[in-house]
């Protein structure tokens, strides 16, 4: 082999070599789940780009991966209550960044959005709605607190960032609190029962005066009914009368007692 197919060679081999590297840096992939940011030479592109494959200023120009994807990412913060109490609540937050954005924060926040935008709007909204409820009804009304907590993040990011929703994993009060608040509902507990008990005997002794003054009542009727109609006393004599015919066996004038007897048992007892 000649020295001139050898320098040939050589010089096709560099000129491969080059243009695979300017190849390579002429063209870019966005892989799914992500939006580019292209930056030419310190200057950001006012475009996203979309995933796939694509071309750029070799050298010049580099594509920087911003996920779009919904991420679920862990808070714990502190917060006081309105009786001054400290609160530790542990927060998961679900969030994604819009493609109108995904420009915006990347020459805005350094980093990562959450870190640098997301968790201290968190934080800010949670001790704003802590604020106003005492220790006690924050472990209470949880359910509350995340809503409203929801909703003052989103109106504090406004549409920068789509929080989609945010959970209270839990909720941790100092030992001294979480005793006070178990023995206060303890004490409720006790005295809801004792209510309980009371209004119970409340009804009973109200049922025993009404079923006595029914009593009084009927005892009352009756009496002025026999009154008004003695031959209801008759009536009644006929209703009870078992079919046999009584007999009246006296003492005579003088008084004593009148005994009643059946004729027919009477006369069995003749001789």
């Amino acid at each position: 082999m000649s020295q001139r197919t050898i320098s040939f060679l050589v010089g096709l081999g560099i000129v491969i070599f080059v243009l695979v590297i300017v190849g390579s840096q002429a063209t870019y992939i966005v892989q799914p789940g992500n939006r580019g940011v292209q930056v030419t030479l310190g200057k950001v592109d006012v475009d996203f780009k979309p995933e796939g494959f694509g071309l750029k200023t070799p050298f010049l120009s580099r594509i920087v991966p911003v996920t779009v994807r919904q991420r679920t990412v862990a808070l714990s913060t502190e917060c006081y209550s309105s009786d001054l109490q400290q609160v530790n609540v542990q927060l998961k937050v679900l969030f994604r960044i819009p493609e109108d954005s995904v420009v915006k924060i990347y020459q805005e926040y350094s980093g990562d959005p959450f870190e640098s935008l997301v968790a201290p709007r968190v934080a800010e909204a949670l001790k704003e709605v802590a604020a106003l409820r005492s220790a006690e009804r924050i472990v209470q009304a949880r359910e509350e607190v995340k809503t409203e907590t929801l909703v003052g993040t989103r109106t504090k990011i406004s549409s920068l960032i789509n929080i989609v929703d945010i959970t209270i994993v839990d909720i941790a009060l100092s030992r001294e609190l979480e005793a006070a608040i178990e023995a206060k509902m303890v004490q409720e507990q006790e005295a809801a029962k004792a209510q309980f008990i009371q209004k119970k005997s409340e009804i009973e002794a109200n049922t025993a005066i009404i079923i006595a003054k029914g009593e009084a009542e009927a005892i009352r009727i009756r009496g002025e009914a026999l009154k008004n109609n003695p031959d209801l006393i008759k009536l009644q004599i006929v209703e009870k009368w078992d079919g046999h015919t009584p007999i009246v066996v006296g003492g005579g004038t003088g008084g004593g007692a009148n005994i009643l007897l059946p004729i027919g048992d009477l006369i069995r007892a003749q001789p």
